[in-house]
């Protein structure tokens, strides 16, 4: 029985490996030793200020080395972590902070005024700490984040750490507002491999003495792992604990918004060996800025690219690796809610086949009955991992146990995507048995942007759908009932929507329908009116 506590761990890699990088984003180099330094200097900051244990530090950050300092800072102070949208607007970002009891909230400068508005009502924050940006220091009600982390190396607070600890991954999921997923870390870090690698056949290590003794200290930098996705989710979290697990080195982009040149100078620059990504919407442009700069960057170091949470096309796979045919391309099936269901590995000359998967080893397919869907049988079913699971969504009874089932006498996690196995026992991906639209990686759950629209004056009705999308997987169409006499402007809808919500909710296209044909008992059919928004749309461009 392992006990792995990820804090435990670090402070173990830090001792092996003290000179190694261990952050870089732009200029900015931070050593092993210097992150060890200000992650404890922050946790003594915390216990200092009488945080309780298991109590929630919010991180509102955009990718930084203070992303990961903040959340191995609440690991040593026995706090749990909170990732934080940082696309919410105002309310969402009231509701996410109060849902989580949130005790301490670390932020970028940037989102001090957003956060001026909310922070009366966040009673339960005990300490504001605001990190540096182009914007300036911040408000005088919150604590400079570096005056803490910089100063001089402070002892490691005495508290009580565990497996059990917690770590808190709120997601849009697929039904009302966000849900805080509950990882114990024992599970979280037994999950990604506990030490070991699938991939390269490593298995897992029996403990940190055995995980540390993997790591050559001779050698001056470890894996170097870029960070192109938002550490906000959970496939960027997760895959830099990993890599930071094996002693080696996160990197993340200075830019806010995505830029392909600044991504693959990076890789070149920093000799990157793997890229996190989120499909299509980062694996476009980079195909697209290949194609035009085929021999403008040296991209030898690369060997590992990883994809999660939204669709991969086998074209873009084949694409990119005729410029990086030494790579291995792994696309990833899961959720925040459910880790390795199953996984497609994709190679210079053999790119794997879209939402085809290798079903992952703790995971299987049920029928309505419970009952496993057989292989080669055509059956539908939704898709379960058991095995290394969450404990359930945080303060929500309900929708655990709707997400967290019982079959054949033992836990399942079932997130609700529906699949067929095929005759060799892969999966065939059907989708979410639900309506969520995941665009560019984020779950948008339609009823939330409908009740926005409906605000408008000049809406009746609306239902939102998704809508297939190169880049980004699906879009958000709205299809709208409007009032007598009212003009339906899309613009003008589509910026109604923004102050309301995070504006990648809001509708790139808008339908306007005579009557939305809801059944009586209210209930709409999606499927219709997606396919009605699919046909005005091509009709209107030809």
């Amino acid at each position: 029985m392992t006990n792995w506590n990820i804090a435990e761990i670090l402070s173990a890699v830090a001792a092996r490996v003290p000179d190694r990088p261990c952050q870089i984003q732009g200029d900015r180099v931070f050593t092993w030793a210097q992150f060890e330094q200000r992650t404890n200097a922050l946790a003594a900051d915390l216990v200092a200020s009488g945080m309780t244990h298991q109590g929630k530090l919010a991180c509102y950050l955009y990718n930084s080395p203070e992303y990961l300092e903040a959340m191995v800072g609440a690991f040593k102070a026995a706090m749990a972590p909170v990732n934080t949208n940082y696309r919410y607007a105002a309310e969402e970002i009231f509701y996410l902070f109060d849902n989580a009891d949130a005790e301490a909230v670390v932020f970028h400068a940037v989102f001090s005024d957003l956060l001026d508005t909310v922070r009366s009502r966040l009673t339960k924050v005990k300490r504001w700490y605001v990190v540096s940006d182009e914007t300036g220091n911040g408000p005088n009600w919150a604590t400079p984040y570096e005056s803490v982390v910089g100063t001089t190396a402070a002892a490691m607070p005495q508290v009580p750490r565990s497996g059990d600890d917690l770590l808190l991954l709120y997601t849009g999921g697929t039904t009302g507002m966000p849900k805080g997923v509950m990882w114990r870390q024992d599970d979280l870090y037994n999950v990604l491999g506990g030490g070991g690698n699938a991939i390269t056949g490593v298995p897992p290590a029996d403990g940190i003495d055995d995980l540390i003794s993997r790591i050559d200290p001779s050698q001056p930098t470890g894996p170097v792992m870029l960070v192109a996705c938002p550490l906000m989710h959970g496939t960027g979290q997760f895959s830099a604990i990993n890599n930071l697990g094996a002693g080696g080195c996160i990197v993340t982009l200075s830019n806010r918004k995505f830029d392909v040149s600044e991504l693959l100078g990076t890789v070149e620059q920093r000799s990157v060996n793997s890229i996190i990504i989120v499909g299509q919407a980062f694996a476009g442009p980079m195909l697209d800025h290949l194609q035009l700069n085929p021999s403008r960057y040296d991209l030898s170091s690369l060997g590992l690219i990883t994809s999660s949470g939204v669709m991969w096309s086998q074209e873009n796979k084949a694409g990119l690796l005729e410029f990086i045919p030494q790579a291995i391309l792994f696309d990833s099936f899961g959720s925040s809610e459910a880790v390795g269901m199953g996984a497609s590995f994709s190679s210079k000359g053999a790119p794997q086949q879209t939402a085809k998967f290798q079903i992952g080893a703790t995971c299987a397919v049920f029928n309505e009955n419970g009952e496993r869907v057989e292989p080669g049988s055509g059956e539908q079913g939704v898709v379960a991992v058991g095995g290394f699971i969450p404990l359930g969504y945080y303060k929500d009874e309900a929708k655990s146990a709707q997400t967290f089932r019982v079959y054949e006498g033992r836990r399942w996690s079932v997130p609700g995507d529906f699949a067929e196995v095929n005759k060799d026992g892969s999966l065939r991906l059907l989708g979410r048995g639900s309506v969520c639209i995941n665009t560019g990686g984020e779950k948008v759950f339609p009823e939330e942007v409908e009740e926005a629209l409906k605000t408008h004056p000049s809406v009746r009705d609306a239902v939102c759908v998704g809508l297939p999308d190169q880049r980004f997987g699906e879009v958000i169409c709205a299809v709208v009932e409007s009032e007598a006499d009212h003009p339906i402007d899309p613009a003008v809808l589509s910026n109604h929507v923004k102050g309301l919500l995070a504006a990648y909710k809001a509708p790139r296209h808008v339908v306007v329908v005579d009557t939305i044909g809801r059944a009586a008992n209210g209930k709409v059919d999606y499927k219709r009116l997606k396919e009605l928004a699919i046909q005005r749309l091509a009709a209107a461009q030809s």
